[in-house]
């Protein structure tokens, strides 16, 4: 019985990976020379199309490449879908 209970369950983790080809909505959380960015936990995503004037903004993004040794990548800006609870 406990098994089906738990069934689903996992352990958060701080530095979450991405696949190539993944649509995720996140927050844009800053700029990084050039790169407006989206840091999800650890993990980092630099968003090509986006522009300072999106941060602290959610939006939805699609993954092009992401590095699990160093928990960064890239992805592209699909959509700019609200503002932020902060």
């Amino acid at each position: 019985m406990i098994r089906k209970y738990l069934r689903g369950w996992r352990f958060r983790t701080a530095t979450p990976s991405f696949d190539a080809g993944e649509e995720v909505t996140v927050i844009l959380t800053g700029v990084r020379g050039d790169d407006v960015v989206a840091r999800v936990g650890d993990s980092t995503l630099a968003v090509d199309g986006a522009s300072p004037a999106d941060v602290d903004r959610k939006a939805r993004v699609r993954v092009k490449r992401f590095d699990d040794g160093d928990h960064e990548g890239r992805a592209e800006l699909l959509e700019v879908v609200g503002e932020t609870a902060f």
